[in-house]
C-alpha cells in the first residue's frame, strides 16, 4: 500500500455520562486508507462507528491516539476533507447552486472563480438543470447528491460519508450506490465510508474494516477483489455473496448482526 492518506494510531475515545459514569466508545484503532481508496466501515448499531467519522471529520476531540491526514495531525476541521451525513441538511430557502456553493463562502474562496467548479460538480452528479430548484422541489436521492457536490466542492483530498444513502428507499439506495461508484471514481478521490449494509460495502469498496460491537475495535480488514466497474448484477456474483456472508460472520461472532440486504 502507498504511503496512507489517513492513518490513525491507537484511538480511543471515553464518554462521560450524566450519572458520572464513564462510557469507552473505541478502543485503540488502528487503520491506514491510501490516496484514492475507497475504504468502508461496518459494525452493529452503536459500536462507535459515527465517533470514528466525526473524529476524522475533525469534529470531536478529547480522544487518545493520533490521527494524521495528509501527513499532518488532525486537530479540527480540515480544507482537505469534504463530509456527507445521512441527512443532506441543505439550506431550504437557497437553490441547489446555492447550497453547492456554501463552503466557498465559509471559507473566503473566490466565487467567481469557483462557479464553473460548482456547476460542473452538479453535472458530474446528474444534476445539470436543477441549479435553481430548491431542496423542497428534489427527491431524497437528488438532495444527497446536491450534498456529495457541495462536500467536493472545495476539492477536498478525502470524502467522508456517514450511511448517506440510509434513509432513502431500497431501490434508491441501489440506485444512489452505482452513481456514488461512478463519482468516485471520476472525481479521483480517496472515500471513508461508514455503512450499516454489508453488500454495500462490498459493492463500493476496495477494503472493508470491519468493527466489534462496543467498545467498538478493528477485527479484520477484507479486500475486496471484485472488479470494476461495477453494476448491480455483480451482487449475483459468487465472489459477491462469498464476501457477505465471510464479513457476515465476523460481525456475528461479535455479538451483533449487521445489514445484509441490497435489493435487486
Amino acid at each position: 500500500m502507498s504511503a496512507s492518506l489517513i492513518a490513525v494510531r491507537e484511538l480511543s475515545k471515553v464518554y462521560p455520562t450524566a450519572g458520572g459514569e464513564r462510557v469507552q466508545a473505541l478502543s485503540r484503532i488502528t487503520l491506514d486508507v491510501a490516496p484514492g481508496e475507497f475504504v468502508s466501515l461496518v459494525g452493529p448499531s452503536g459500536c462507535g462507528k459515527t465517533t470514528v467519522m466525526r473524529i476524522l471529520a475533525g469534529l470531536l476531540g478529547g480522544y487518545t491516539g493520533s490521527v494524521v491526514v495528509g501527513g499532518r495531525a488532525l486537530h479540527g476541521p480540515s480544507r482537505d476533507i469534504g463530509v456527507v451525513f445521512q441527512d443532506a441538511n441543505l439550506m431550504p430557502w437557497r437553490n441547489v447552486l446555492a447550497n453547492v456553493m456554501l463552503p466557498v463562502e465559509v471559507l473566503g474562496l473566490d466565487r467567481k472563480a469557483m462557479r464553473p467548479r460548482a456547476e460542473a460538480l452538479l453535472r458530474l452528479v446528474g444534476l445539470a438543470g436543477f441549479e435553481r430548484k430548491l431542496p423542497g422541489e428534489l427527491s431524497g436521492g437528488m438532495r444527497q447528491r446536491v450534498a456529495i457536490a457541495r462536500a467536493l466542492v472545495h476539492d477536498p483530498a478525502i470524502l467522508l460519508l456517514d450511511e448517506p444513502f440510509g434513509a432513502l428507499d431500497a431501490m434508491t439506495r441501489d440506485s444512489m450506490n452505482v452513481e456514488l461508484a461512478r463519482i468516485a471514481a471520476e472525481a479521483g478521490k480517496t472515500v471513508f465510508l461508514i455503512t450499516h449494509s454489508i453488500a454495500e460495502s462490498v459493492f463500493l469498496s476496495d477494503r472493508v474494516l470491519v468493527m466489534s460491537s462496543r467498545p467498538g475495535r478493528i477485527v479484520d480488514a477484507i479486500p475486496i477483489e471484485l472488479p470494476r466497474p461495477r453494476g448491480l448484477d455483480i451482487i449475483a456474483a459468487p465472489a459477491f455473496a462469498a464476501t457477505v456472508l465471510r464479513i457476515r460472520g465476523l460481525l456475528e461472532e461479535g455479538g451483533a448482526p449487521a445489514t445484509v440486504t441490497l435489493a435487486h
